[in-house]
């Protein structure tokens, strides 16, 4: 999925791995009946083939599968960068196996048989959480976007900025003019879509969090 693309409001998904056929079934008519979106598999690797979606998205996960454990599927997902929030449900829960659940990121680790309403919060609250990262990574692929549209000198002129320099010294440190200086700095405002120079600091943080460096 593309975060540039991504809709945060499109009806979300409850993608559930189980290889139980009634359950899932059961589940299903659930799910649907309040307006989800459900896609059903019965291992780990039929789920690792779905299309790709742009609406937000949880997994309801099964720690007993044929091949994988629930639980070392998390952690695979987990190690190769799928965000994608997971609950984990069981019919043979005990307490280490659900902290190992919970330590490892799960929304949620639901105890078979379940409450019905026990299921649609954690899948409500796994949604929720899913909605914000894909906000998040939407708005940061925005964001460096219009820095990619700066050129090399703004970038230099908006890092030198955001770091204390007032224009006369980043002047100095170009070796050009201050009324140069103040022309790029408000090309960089202007490029970033930053409302105040205090927008612009945050956006420069962001960037460096998501791994940007000032342009050489």
């Amino acid at each position: 999925m593309n975060p540039a693309t991504a809709k945060p409001d499109a009806t979300p998904i409850v993608y559930i791995v189980d290889d139980d056929d009634s359950l899932r079934g059961a589940l299903d008519s659930l799910l649907r009946s309040v307006g989800l979106q459900v896609r059903g598999y019965a291992s780990a690797a039929a789920f690792l083939q779905r299309p790709a979606s742009d609406a937000p998205g949880c997994l309801l996960l099964d720690v007993r599968l044929h091949g994988i454990s629930g639980l070392d599927f998390q952690a695979e997902l987990a190690r190769s960068g799928v965000t994608m929030p997971v609950i984990l449900m069981t019919g043979h829960g005990d307490i280490p196996m659900s902290v190992r659940a919970m330590k490892a990121g799960a929304i949620d680790f639901l105890t078979k048989p379940f409450r019905d309403q026990d299921l649609l919060d954690a899948v409500a609250a796994a949604h929720d959480k899913d909605r914000r990262q894909l906000e998040q990574r939407q708005a940061s692929s925005g964001l460096h976007t219009r820095y990619a549209a700066l050129t090399p000198r703004e970038s230099e002129v908006m890092w030198l900025a955001v770091s204390g320099l007032l224009n006369k010294q980043i002047a100095g440190e170009l070796g050009t003019s201050e009324v140069t200086v103040k022309i790029h700095r408000g090309n960089a405002m202007k490029k970033m879509q930053a409302k105040s120079f205090a927008d612009l600091v945050r956006m420069a943080q962001a960037l460096e969090q998501g791994g940007f460096r000032p342009r050489s």
